[in-house]
């Protein structure tokens, strides 16, 4: 694979990778550790390897042209490629879509493509990102979420385990979802995508 172009000059907002002394050693470690990941995640969204090399390239583009708006603080700097990875690959699909309708779309078994596909860059980003969003929130707040959704469990049960009323439960988990909700939306999330 390609190593990007024209990412000299990366600022030091990106310094999320260890011991990089200069920006260009930044960026040749940043690609060396990510480059691999996001290609596979746009090969696999895609199916196409030369428009996962461009999304690859252009993500680190787009990365270095950006580098102002990181912010540490709302995430890693993994978390941002992969969001601009996951922005790429959708715009690449979309454009990829609304091709003329006699043209036809191929998989890699040389078979006509018959309907949209669940995405497994969009399940892996918004794995990612959901993880890194419920780090952010308190114990309290962690824990009635990982009771309720991820194990299924009931309000009362929790409650219950937890020595609080199902009301005050109930009330946590409301906040909870709203700081969970306004952390990925400050990720750079949207349901909209």
């Amino acid at each position: 694979m390609k190593r990007p172009r024209g990412l000299r000059g990366l600022d030091g907002r990106l310094r999320w990778l260890r011991g990089a002394r200069s920006e260009e050693e930044e960026v040749r470690a940043a690609y060396k550790e990510h480059a691999a990941e996001l290609y596979r995640l746009a090969l696999r969204a895609l199916g196409d390897r030369e428009l996962a090399e461009e999304v690859v390239q252009e993500t680190f583009v787009r990365a270095w042209r950006s580098r102002e708006r990181f912010d540490a603080e709302r995430g890693s700097g993994r978390t941002w490629l992969f969001a601009i990875a996951r922005n790429l690959v959708v715009d690449a699909a979309r454009k990829r879509a609304a091709r003329p309708p006699g043209s036809r779309e191929v998989n890699k078994s040389g078979e006509e493509s018959r309907g949209p596909v669940e995405d497994p860059a969009e399940r892996t980003l918004r794995a990612m990102l959901v993880g890194e969003a419920l780090e952010s929130l308190s114990e309290d707040h962690r824990r009635v979420i990982f009771e309720v959704y991820y194990r299924g469990r009931l309000y009362s049960e929790v409650a219950e385990d937890l020595g609080v009323p199902s009301g005050t439960l109930r009330s946590r988990m409301y906040y909870a979802l709203k700081s969970l909700r306004l952390t990925l939306e400050e990720m750079g999330w949207s349901d909209e995508r």
